[in-house]
């Protein structure tokens, strides 16, 4: 995403001085893991070949346990590697 963030405004020190929260300030608020920006709601796909539709797969306990042992990301790796061999 090339869009600039907005700036935040700056902290305060004093817990008096504390601005009133209202819904739309929560609506509008940064939400941060750590120093992590997280983003809300649902990326954009650009085209619709990018378009991830929900299913069922069936898949052996062990084959599972080692594609989720891969780490984060594991399920984007595993469809790259099915469109890779699938049939044409």
């Amino acid at each position: 995403m090339n869009a600039k963030l907005k700036p935040s405004a700056p902290a305060w020190t004093d817990p008096d001085d504390a601005p009133e929260i209202t819904d739309q300030w929560v609506a509008e608020a940064d939400l941060f893991k750590g120093d992590k920006l997280v983003r809300r709601g649902r990326p954009v796909g650009s085209t619709q070949a990018s378009v991830k539709r929900p299913t069922t797969l069936r898949l052996d306990e062990s084959v599972l346990a080692r594609w989720r042992a891969s780490g984060k990301g594991w399920q984007t790796r595993a469809a790259e590697l099915l469109a890779a061999h699938a049939p044409k």
